[in-house]
């Protein structure tokens, strides 16, 4: 994720006052002019047929604000992107009576299930944005008879009015009214096309507006979203706290009320003029911008001051002191929301910082915060320059070995955890950590919101701690055990770089030295992602088997099932795909049965010593819905000193589309677990079918589950009773057990699980003939050749 979201381009409009009207400038069609006072925009809607949109089509509505009928032969409406420069133009035709609508329907969108436009008085083809743009009327001689820019338009009349959404339209709080200014004119809810058919339309002129002199913190209020947003508000003033490209964040003195933030962002699109220490006097409407615009709609907004006047009145000033995280303000750490499902944007919902995480982040937004002796507890996102942190003091929760917070239940989201970045001094990056290091001293910035988490743009760090902390190695195995592992190489294609085959080389052979058997996730195909049909992945295979080779490893043989084209997920062109290794230097060999292919589903056959697989290496049930755009399980037979394993490699779906955990829509919802319930129900329909075909068969399931361990997916795939799988990280203390660690959390996510003959001590008697290591090698380190930890198994296998 971006940084810094780059918001839709606007401009300031700079001219006189005429008659009480302010004139704007188009670079456009037509020339500059006042008002209309024939024909203006009523209502622009841009999302028609999209995702959640309520119609069809796009539309713009027009009205005849005049005592007379308008001929609008010649006329046309045109249309611009938000920055755009050439515009897109619809003939009009007819004439709209005096009080009267006139509808011009544009572009259907893909949603042929929306409902209709009714009675259109135009029809044309124009595919408008859902959130931004502009938006003309233009008489036959060229001239622009109004015109609305929303969304941070770069042309507008005034200020641009606000953003729009795929469910939203722009519209006049008046059709008669008509300032020149499209952010006092225009708000923003439910479409309601009307067209000439639905008759005279009687409306009231809206009174004179006049911007209202107020203060940062009844900007702010106590909510999510601001009581004045989308007003024009003039004389907000502050000192100038810090600064980044396309603005600068202001703070006034505390009101003494928590609820509310003393501070705001003013976005001047482009580098301020104004510096740190500036006290400014700020005439702006005031906006909320989601990061991520229409495809972060589940982001949280920020408040911010658009199309602003800045006014430095002195410069050299006292910043206001820091809230200092963990001391002056503690987070509730263990509850991002209380209630009832709701939006925390909503009107209906409570606000309160005391109780809720996301409210006590939002009542310090854009503040000065600081915190000391704050520990990493995720690596630094090179890319990014990111660090998830808790602060060094009253941290309420359950601390790994190595020094992450662990996210043991959906009760416990660690929700005191911010992300530092170093946005505000790009020029002094802040130092990269992993997990366990200390910012020491006390690291001072300026809190924010970006891409579903709190944000600490750090200003000033005192200094920087290494924990040390140093990759694990698992012991080897012994001569009679079989040593099992798991390993998500995330999307190793042969264009990667040799140096991550090296890396991935050196971890297999030295960390796991080298395991009998290795499940392997997302092995691309040969040309990676690149998107031409090719469903192959043999040099990829050979090239990481080379490579171990080469690094003083075994000499692995494989075994896979290429998947069709397109239909497993993951990243476009690369058809990921589980891969088995294996060694036969240690009395491994695998059994090969039937024609493996891509829909062809594995079965069992046969009872007893005499159970096999009718495909080896097969895949379950690939042709299930459970698998639709998922890898298919694969499974394999191999043998261990003549003894018969049966090894299922899983990658099941993703957590792509659940809601986030500080998202507006809360509690939260994991929508993508509904598939991943299939597929384990899938996968242990398929385990029951070998131990009912042998109650002693020796089954390893493994791979990434995406899901937890405390999740109903792993309980549907351990199953109960005499036939239950052992979850092996459940066999762990709790503070160990994670594989991948996610905007600060330390969880589990990937996971071996054994059969009762594999799993439970002989005879009943004494500890459990297996020993299981996660070894974390990849998800606390900032240079990672994976995000995954890999996992590792040593089982003593025997055949009685």
């Amino acid at each position: 994720m971006p940084l810094l979201p780059q918001r839709p381009t606007a401009i300031v409009t700079v001219a006189a006052a005429v008659a009480g009207l302010t004139s704007f400038s188009l670079s456009t069609a037509g020339s500059a002019q006042a008002a209309s006072t024939t024909v203006t925009i009523s209502e622009v809607f841009g999302g028609g047929g999209n995702s959640g949109a309520p119609l069809r089509s796009d539309f713009v509505e027009l009205y005849n604000t005049s005592s007379a009928p308008v001929d609008l032969t010649g006329w046309s409406v045109q249309y611009w992107s938000a920055s755009g420069t050439s515009a897109q133009t619809t003939p009009l035709s007819g004439q709209v009576a005096p009080g009267h609508h006139f509808l011009v329907k544009e572009a259907d969108g893909a949603n042929a299930s929306a409902p209709a436009l009714e009675n259109p008085d135009v029809t044309g083809t124009i595919a408008m944005s859902g959130t931004a743009g502009r938006v003309a009327v233009v008489d036959p001689n060229g001239a622009t008879v109004d015109l609305v820019g929303w969304g941070g338009a770069s042309v507008a009349e005034g200020s641009p009015a606000p953003a729009t959404t795929n469910s939203t339209s722009v519209f006049r709080k008046s059709e008669c009214t008509d300032t020149d200014d499209n952010a006092v004119d225009f708000t923003v809810g439910t479409p309601t096309p009307t067209s000439s058919a639905a008759g005279a339309t009687a409306c009231t002129p809206q009174a004179p507006h006049e911007p209202s002199t107020v203060t940062i913190q009844q900007i702010q209020g106590s909510s999510h979203l601001s009581p004045l947003r989308d007003e024009r508000v003039s004389k907000v003033s502050g000192v100038v706290t810090a600064i980044n490209a396309t603005g600068f964040w202001m703070q006034a003195p505390s009101d003494d009320d928590d609820a509310t933030s003393d501070a705001v962002f003013v976005y001047t699109k482009t580098a301020p003029t104004a510096v740190v220490g500036d006290a400014v006097s700020v005439d702006a409407t005031v906006s909320e911008f989601r990061p991520g615009g229409a495809s972060g709609n589940d982001n949280l907004t920020t408040t911010q001051l658009t199309s602003p006047v800045v006014t430095v009145t002195a410069s050299g000033q006292a910043l206001p002191a820091p809230a200092v995280l963990g001391k002056d303000r503690i987070a509730p750490q263990q509850n991002v929301e209380s209630g009832d499902p709701k939006n925390v944007e909503s009107a209906a919902a409570t606000f309160d910082p005391t109780k809720n995480a996301i409210d006590f982040d939002e009542s310090l937004e854009g503040m000065r915060v600081a915190l000391d002796d704050a520990r990493a507890v995720g690596p630094t996102n090179p890319k990014y320059r990111e660090t998830p942190v808790v602060p060094g003091q009253n941290v309420d929760a359950l601390t790994t070995p190595r020094g992450g917070v662990l996210y043991s239940g959906y009760d416990h989201p660690n929700a005191m955890r911010v992300i530092l970045d170093d946005q505000a001094k790009p020029a002094n990056p802040l130092p990269v950590s992993t997990v366990g290091d200390v910012y020491t001293g006390r690291t001072t910035g300026i809190m924010d919101y970006s891409f579903a988490m709190p944000h600490v743009h750090v200003t000033d760090v005192a200094g920087h701690r290494s924990a040390g902390l140093k990759r694990e190695t698992t012991k080897a195995q012994g001569l009679f055990e079989m040593a099992v592992a798991t390993f998500n190489v995330e999307n190793l294609a042969p264009s990667d770089p040799q140096t991550k085959y090296d890396r991935l080389a050196g971890q297999i052979t030295g960390n796991l030295h080298s395991p009998d058997v290795l499940a392997l996730e997302e092995i691309q195909d040969n040309n990676g992602a690149q998107n031409d049909g090719t469903v192959d992945s043999s040099t990829t295979v050979k090239k990481l088997v080379d490579t171990i080779k080469a690094a003083g490893g075994p000499t692995y043989q494989a075994r896979w099932v290429d998947p069709e084209n397109g239909k497993d997920g993951g990243q476009p062109g690369g058809n990921i795909r589980q891969v088995f290794l294996y060694r036969t230097d240690r009395g491994t060999s695998f059994v090969d049965k039937g024609t493996p292919g891509a829909t062809t589903a594995t079965g069992v056959t046969g009872r007893g010593l005499f159970t096999d697989l009718t495909v080896s290496p097969g895949r379950i049930d690939p042709t299930n819905t459970a698998f639709t755009d998922s890898r298919k399980p694969l499974v394999g037979e191999f043998k261990f000193r003549g003894t018969k394993v049966y090894v299922i490699a899983n990658h099941f779906n993703s957590k792509g589309g659940d809601d986030p955990l500080f998202g507006r829509w809360q509690q939260p919802v994991r929508s993508s677990e509904t598939q991943r319930h299939a597929q384990a129900t899938v996968v242990r329909g398929f385990i029951d079918k070998l131990l009912a075909a042998d109650p002693n068969a020796r089954i390893v399931t493994l791979g990434d589950l995406n899901d937890f361990e405390f999740s109903r997916t792993t309980d549907i795939l351990a199953g109960n009773g005499k036939t239950a799988m052992t979850d092996l990280p459940r066999t762990l203390p709790a503070s160990e057990r994670y594989s991948y660690v996610y905007e600060g959390n330390s969880q589990i996510l990937d996971h071996i699980l054994l059969s009762p003959k594999l799993a439970q001590p002989w005879l009943g008697l004494g500890k459990p003939p297996f020993n299981y290591d996660i070894v974390h090698t990849n998800s606390e380190f900032p240079d990672q050749d994976s995000d995954h930890d890999p996992q590792i198994v040593r089982m003593t296998v025997t055949p009685f």
